[in-house]
């Protein structure tokens, strides 16, 4: 009988190796990009245009320019018009999830509902009660891409250009050690020159008007110095992180926020044409889309605001696209799902096991075939 049980552990291990064996050899993602679009609503991204927020003119300056620009008779084309990256791509090619009138439910756990705690849940898989501030404090808690680029296929392999300048602190820079290139911060490529156009694009920071306040650089220019850097350096792990739309809501700018969702929806869409166009990335990489938080719903003070007394503020979505990922769309299926799961899908992604130092999350199984 001992024998018996000892030859079925055997059996069982073997089997679990072989299975492990095969469905890396079978995975075909060698690179990840992650962008995230903070404080974007999933109401626009599934519906296209607020006629509440177009009409009210204390938020749109001009509705009827945001109508011919964006309004259409179905939320489905109004959407199309805003991302139309989103809805002819990915919608076709890729899966999206979030659309809370067809009960796909996407949630942070954390309960805060804003910024630092959202992207530490997001890259650490570990809704912190601990991080309820958005303070330059340096996380404690190790973030997937920190574990990535420990790995010795991945070493020097993990690049971060972020809008906000809080990022350095979040993914803890000084501990981690990963290239990250934030707000306002010179761009310098250690043990590498700058191509001529980092210098250029150095040279336009330097009359960046920071017009979003403080430290917050230009979208434009936050994507412009990762996409050069991903020409010049080609990184296996790439994260972009855009702050315009938080900003601009905030500012109760509802044309604003609009216009540079749709200018985020062209500048991926311009990076996925190149990316499917270079041999070390076309038809190896895998690009996951999502925000960091939601926010309210109502057309007067909710919508540009977030926070722990503003439920919508949890509602978030997602969106992937590449060679592993099921070509499924819009996701229409009753579920529930959390960001916090993102950090360890990364992870998978690339074949291998992050798992949070405290808590749970699990791979979101249903984005990798």
């Amino acid at each position: 009988m001992k024998k018996t049980k000892i030859f079925l552990l055997f059996l069982f291990i073997l089997t679990g190796i072989s299975l492990t064996f095969s469905q890396s050899k079978n995975r075909q993602t060698e690179n990840v990009i992650i962008i995230t679009l903070d404080g974007f609503r999933w109401e626009e991204l599934f519906g296209g245009l607020d006629k509440d927020l177009v009409s009210d003119k204390a938020y749109t300056k001009d509705p009827e320019g945001l109508q011919k620009m964006f309004g259409a008779s179905a939320p489905e084309e109004s959407r199309k018009k805003l991302l139309p990256f989103f809805w002819t791509e990915i919608a076709s090619k890729g899966q999206l999830y979030g659309n809370r009138k067809l009960e796909n439910f996407v949630n942070v756990a954390n309960r805060y509902q804003f910024s630092y705690p959202g992207y530490n849940e997001m890259f650490t898989g570990y809704p912190d009660t601990n991080i309820n501030y958005n303070s330059k404090i340096l996380n404690q808690n190790k973030n997937v891409l920190e574990f990535i680029n420990q790995q010795e296929q991945y070493k020097d392999q993990v690049a971060v250009f972020t809008s906000w300048d809080v990022f350095p602190y979040i993914l803890n820079r000084e501990r981690s050690k990963l290239l990250i290139n934030s707000g306002s911060e010179e761009i310098n490529i250690p043990g590498k020159p700058l191509s001529p156009e980092m210098q250029i694009l150095n040279k336009m920071q330097d009359g960046d008007p920071h017009f979003l306040g403080g430290d917050i650089r230009d979208d434009l220019l936050t994507y412009y110095i990762g996409f050069e850097y991903l020409k010049e350096y080609h990184p296996h792990v790439l994260f972009l992180g855009f702050d315009g739309t938080d900003d601009f809501a905030h500012q109760g700018l509802y044309d604003y926020y609009l216009k540079q969702v749709h200018t985020t929806d062209q500048c991926i869409a311009e990076l996925w044409q190149y990316i499917q166009s270079d041999p070390q990335y076309k038809n190896k990489t895998t690009l996951i889309l999502l925000c960091d938080h939601g926010r309210g719903d109502k057309p007067k003070w909710g919508w540009t605001d977030h926070g722990e007394s503003i439920p919508e503020s949890g509602q978030t979505w997602l969106a992937v696209i590449g060679p592993d990922t099921p070509a499924l769309g819009e996701v229409k299926t009753k579920e529930q799902l959390y960001n916090k799961q993102v950090a360890p899908t990364i992870a998978a992604f690339l074949g291998l096991h992050f798992a949070p130092e405290h808590g749970e999350a699990a791979v979101i199984s249903s984005m990798i075939k």
